[in-house]
Formats: structure tokens, C-alpha cells, sequence
């Protein structure tokens, strides 16, 4: 990894700077792919300002602190990088593995379904207003809202329908049909 310290209005000294690169190789073994970490310090009056980007494969994480000492600052700094690294690794772990308690909740919601003898899981229930309304204000309704679907009793049949945003940006209708 490449680390590169800026001085600005302060005078380099190879103490400061072995102190940042330091600071910032030990963010390396919890980020796979660091590409290069840029820290600027600068002191303006009495204000010690550290600036910390790191830049990762996919993602690039940057802090501010400042203090009344530069070191307090890379330290604060590095702290918050360490923060977002960890919240990322474990979005990833999550994502990857799911939490064990989404899976507990998820399993204690489809035990019904289960005694039930159905095939699938629910892990998820609601209930939902039905309004009397015509298409196009169920259109309406729905381009202001920022949900994926709408259920409303079709005010024309008098029946349950379903309009839902498409991934192209359009609208689907769903419409139960007599048998």
C-alpha cells in the first residue's frame, strides 16, 4: 500500500510522517485491496487538522479531526476509519451470511407455515388498507409514495387489483380474472 502525507502550513518531520504511515498500515489487515492512503496535515492558529482517504477496491473512506495536537488528530482520524471499516466488513458479513438474528426471527415467522405443511418460508407480514379507487388514482397514489406496489379494491370492478413499479421505470397492473 501506498501511503503519501501531505504537510500544509507546518514543517515536515519524519517523526509525524513514520507516526501516520504507521497509524495506516494496521487499517490494512482488516481492508483487502488498499490501494493508497493520502493523510494531509495542516495547523491553521492553534488548530491541528488531520485528513485521512483511504482507497480500497470498491470503496474509499475518508475522516477529518481536528485537535490542539497533530498526533490526537491521526489517532481521532484513524478511529474513525477503523469505524467505517468495521461497519463495512460487517455489511458484508451480513449480507454474505445473514445475522443470526434474522435468521432466528425468520424461522420463528414461517413455524406456521410450516405446521401448516406449506412448501415456502414467510418471513414477513402486514397488513394493508384497502381504498376504493380507479387506476389512475391508484397511479397517482403510487408515484408519490416510494413503495414497489400498491394493493387497492378496483372502484370500475369492484375488485382487488395490484399496480406495481417495473424495473424499467414503468407500471404493471394485476387484475384477478372470473373463472
Amino acid at each position: 500500500m501506498q501511503v503519501l502525507v501531505t504537510f500544509r502550513h507546518v514543517s515536515p518531520s519524519n517523526a509525524l510522517r513514520e507516526y501516520a504511515e504507521e497509524k495506516v498500515q494496521r487499517v490494512e489487515k482488516y481492508v483487502r485491496k488498499v490501494s493508497a492512503a493520502h493523510v494531509i496535515l495542516s495547523v491553521d492558529k492553534r488548530r491541528h487538522i488531520a485528513e485521512v482517504t483511504l482507497s480500497a477496491a470498491r470503496h474509499t473512506l475518508t475522516a477529518t479531526e481536528e485537535t490542539s495536537d497533530l498526533y490526537a488528530a491521526i489517532d481521532l482520524a484513524m478511529d474513525k476509519i477503523e469505524r467505517q471499516v468495521k461497519k463495512l466488513s460487517a455489511k458484508r458479513k451480513d449480507r454474505k451470511h445473514g445475522t443470526k438474528a434474522g435468521v432466528e426471527a425468520a424461522e420463528t415467522a414461517a413455524a406456521p407455515a410450516r405446521r401448516a405443511g406449506g412448501r415456502g418460508r414467510i418471513t414477513h407480514s402486514e397488513r394493508v388498507p384497502v381504498k376504493p379507487m380507479s387506476v389512475d388514482e391508484a397511479l397517482m397514489q403510487l408515484k408519490l409514495t416510494k413503495g414497489e406496489f400498491l394493493l387497492f379494491q378496483n372502484a370500475e370492478s369492484d375488485s382487488l387489483s395490484v399496480l406495481y413499479r417495473r424495473k424499467n421505470g414503468e407500471f404493471g397492473l394485476i387484475e384477478p380474472e372470473e373463472s
